[in-house]
């Protein structure tokens, strides 16, 4: 009997290996718990409830009652199950970030997990087939800027590192505002979160520096400046705290710090007190010890550093926001300070001379006119001057590469696809036998780790070195550079320090030379003033899946072309980043991609079902920069009530927001309500003289820049009735200019057109000027009774001065030629 079964499954065995790699995937197989590995059980309540972060009470989201939720602390081999319970008014989800586990159970709604409706629970459940620092937070909308976010521990079988205890450092920032109204602030281009921490360029600074030719080429290509975060923080935290303590270290004893970044939108710069730490692991994996006491760590990063407590003292660990506009503190150990290096505040000044002379080509469009067209490498050739900061210098720059045909050179077709996506067969390599990264824990042979120093030149400090540290300035520490004004210099903040040549893995990561490769060209595109992210000028909304081909190697290339850094992640997989480690190459699952620089990730095409793959700033992400990652295999029949648009439709919302002037001379409101591609706007002006205006109108954008109208006018002036005014229908183009003029030009039902210009320049902190002018032409309506053939003309302008008093209010003074002089309060809502 044991015989004829045996021959049954050796026949059967190749059907379940063809199921799988189609996507049928038989009960249990990949599921459940069929090896019976000893389960862990973990519950976690979400809830809406006030909090207090910065002595504010506002409401926020907890787990299990706490920001951020527990350390949840499992052992390699173990089976995870976890208990999800959502106690809100609203769905809510958990992924759980980095983790290898069944595709059903990563936890983004609607794509492969079911939300979890209010009142109602979840259980996730899978194998624990890897070691190392993770965290969970919530992928629906904006909830985990409010609070849905913690930490996994699991503890591998082996490991071959030494240290006494562990500590989690969970770094996260936070906003008393409602997320939503962040995004809708981020959406009309208000200028006060860079007003209010400090890190707004108004011209007044530019001139004063020698910026003036620097600020108009940046004007030229569309961009108010260099800008690298977004957002003001209420708080930056570590566990929840702006500074706490760890005594419960004794001298001597090293510590394992597990360092997660869950901020929603913050980077890091992490600098620490004490003898250099030990930088062991990078997202949850192993990697060649390194000495680091200075390391940038991006958002939904994590970092294992082993630190010794000094023999008479406690360490401090910081960590600055990248942007300068604020830190968190912890200590560990007790005794006297020793104290972290300061991290001065970035140059955006100097970087925006530097890119000036360097020339650099920006503003690549973050919606294209035609989203259904390839157009990947002629963005990149147009766009992609790159500087080279292999050598650690500013000195080398290269040109995008020249396009690659989408051939390979068997001169095989190209699969058929849509989009900006579609896949272009090159060179192959093949996996070798390891198609699973080695886990922390695991035997890496003998291999013995080389000597590394920072790659910012820091010099080991033996802890007795101490004693001279207090009284020393740390923006001078060894490895650590000022710029004018204390400033970071711009060749820093522009990359030399954000590649990841420290980083290298303990086994070779390369897959077989004669492996498949597909590559994939992802230029990175944004729209500040608008508040639009995307890929190759195409975002989530409007673009097909990327097709994964299985048992291939994918190799991805990111090639941002915009200012900010952006951190891309992966679920479900671990992908290599190419560096000059070679076949050591470190595996990671997210990876900071650098202003104006390129990253290439590959890897092995081994899983199934659909991933989600976005940059992971929030708001970046909800601004349409993520894609779906698709090995093209059958949607789970479970999903079959969560379609997949709704999680589409959450990047492509639309938001409202208004302004009302109440001056001595006139009152006007507008109210916009944008996504994407459309925007619908209402303007009111009302004089004191009786003048009124008011349109309404939609838009449709075509291009980053261009959008068409139509609408309704309504207006009378001095002389006419107000009773009777004079309504027409317009049409038109509204267009942003190099200098960034808004210009309007259009026509209306009387044949008449008219042509608008206006532009806002922000001359001191807080202090704008204003201006408009607007002329309309009449040259009589042919067939009129009253139309004659004489040119006629009327010219509509103002001009003024505007005080931000907060992120709502301002004070206002303008001369208008239909209203007069006058002043008085902006609100915005």
């Amino acid at each position: 009997m044991k015989f004829l079964a045996s021959i049954f499954l050796f026949f059967l065995l190749p059907f379940v290996v063809f199921a799988q790699q189609i996507g049928f995937t038989p009960e249990g197989s990949l599921e459940g718990n069929p090896n019976n590995l000893p389960v862990h059980e973990y519950e976690l309540v979400i809830a809406s409830k006030t909090v207090n972060i910065t002595g504010k009470p506002v409401m926020g989201m907890t787990v299990n009652g706490g920001i951020p939720g527990p350390v949840l602390r499992f052992k390699e081999g173990e089976f995870a199950r976890i208990t999800v319970i959502n106690n809100m008014e609203m769905e809510t989800s958990v992924h759980w970030h980095g983790l290898l586990l069944p595709n059903y159970y990563d936890g983004v709604p609607y794509l492969n997990t079911p939300p979890i409706k209010p009142g109602e629970s979840f259980v996730y459940e899978f194998a624990l087939k890897q070691s190392g620092t993770y965290w969970y937070h919530s992928h629906t909308m904006l909830q985990e800027q409010s609070g849905v976010y913690g930490s996994i521990v699991i503890e591998p079988k082996k490991t071959n590192l030494e240290y006494d205890k562990d500590l989690v450092l969970m770094l996260s920032d936070w906003t008393d505002e409602k997320p939503a109204s962040v995004l809708k602030n981020l959406k009309r281009g208000n200028e006060w979160y860079g007003i209010k921490k400090g890190t707004a360029t108004p011209l007044n600074r530019v001139i004063a520096r020698g910026g003036l030719g620097a600020q108009l080429n940046f004007w030229r290509q569309r961009m108010e400046g260099a800008d690298i975060a977004d957002i003001y923080y209420s708080a930056f935290l570590i566990n929840g705290e702006s500074s706490s303590e760890n005594p419960d270290f004794k001298p001597g004893e090293r510590v394992r710090l597990r360092i997660i970044n869950g901020a929603a939108s913050s980077y890091f710069w992490l600098t620490f007190g004490g003898p250099p730490p030990l930088l062991v692991s990078a997202d949850g994996l192993d990697v060649v010890p390194v000495e680091k006491n200075k390391t940038l760590i991006g958002n939904a990063e994590t970092y294992d550093f082993i630190v010794t407590i000094p023999d008479d003292g406690k360490l401090e660990v910081k960590a600055s926001a990248f942007d300068g506009s604020g830190k968190a503190v912890t200590t560990v150990g007790t005794g006297q300070l020793y104290p972290a290096m300061e991290i001065p505040r970035p140059d955006k000044i100097g970087m925006m001379k530097m890119m000036a002379k360097m020339d650099m080509r920006m503003g690549a469009p973050a919606l294209k006119a035609n989203p259904g067209k390839d157009e990947r490498y002629e963005i990149k050739e147009k766009y992609g001057m790159q500087m080279d900061m292999s050598d650690g210098k500013m000195g080398g720059m290269k040109m995008g590469d020249q396009k690659t045909e989408p051939m390979d050179r068997a001169g095989m077709k190209m699969a058929e696809g849509k989009m900006d996506d579609m896949n272009i067969p090159a060179d192959s390599m093949k996996m070798g036998k390891e198609k699973m990264p080695k886990m922390e824990g695991m035997d890496h042979g003998n291999m013995s780790p080389e000597e590394h120093t920072d790659m910012m030149g820091r010099q080991k400090m033996d802890k007795k070195e101490h004693p001279g540290m207090a009284g020393m300035d740390h923006g001078q520490m060894p490895g650590m550079n000022k710029g004018k004004d204390g400033m970071m210099p711009p060749a820093e903040m522009m990359g030399r320090a954000f590649d990841y040549s420290y980083l290298r893995s303990p086994d070779k990561t390369a897959y077989a030379p004669d492996a498949p490769v597909t590559e994939i060209l992802l230029n990175l595109t944004g729209n500040m003033n608008r508040y639009v992210w995307s890929f190759n000028g195409v975002g989530l909304a409007e673009t097909d899946k990327i097709k994964i081909k299985a048992n291939e190697v994918t190799r991805v290339t990111f090639n941002n072309l915009t200012m900010m850094h952006h951190p891309m992640h992966l679920h479900g997989h671990f992908f290599r980043v190419i560096n000059e480690n070679g076949e050591y190459s470190p595996l990671k699952h997210t990876v900071n991609v650098a202003p104006m620089q390129e990253v290439t990730i590959e890897f092995y095409g081994d899983e199934y079902g659909d991933w989600f793959f976005h940059c992971h700033i929030l708001y970046h992400m909800m601004g349409g920069m993520a894609r779906i990652f698709s090995y093209d295999t059958p949607r789970d029949e479970r999903l079959a009530d969560a379609p997949l648009s709704h999680l589409i439709a959450e990047t492509d919302q639309f938001y409202t927001w208004g302004m009302a002037d109440v001056a001595s001379h006139m009152s006007g409101l507008s109210l916009t309500s944008s996504n994407i591609r459309n925007q619908f706007n209402l303007n009111v002006e009302y004089g004191y003289n009786k003048n009124f205006e008011a349109e309404i109108s939609y838009e449709r954008y075509l291009y980053d820049w261009v959008r068409v109208f139509g609408g309704v006018n309504v207006e009378n002036s001095v002389e006419e009735s107000f009773d009777d005014p004079s309504i027409t229908a317009v049409a038109g183009v509204r267009w942003l200019s190099p200098y960034l003029f808004n210009i309007d030009m259009r026509v209306d039902n009387k044949l008449r057109p008219r042509i608008g210009i206006g532009r806002s320049i922000m001359l001191f902190p807080r202090l704008s000027a204003f201006g408009y002018y607007e002329y309309q032409a009449d040259f009589g309506v042919v067939g009129r009774e009253d139309s004659n053939t004489d040119y006629e003309g009327e010219t509509v302008w103002s001009a003024g001065m505007e005080y931000m008093l907060g992120r709502n209010f301002s004070l206002m003074g303008s001369y208008d030629n239909r209203f007069g002089y006058g002043g008085g309060l902006s609100i915005r809502f």
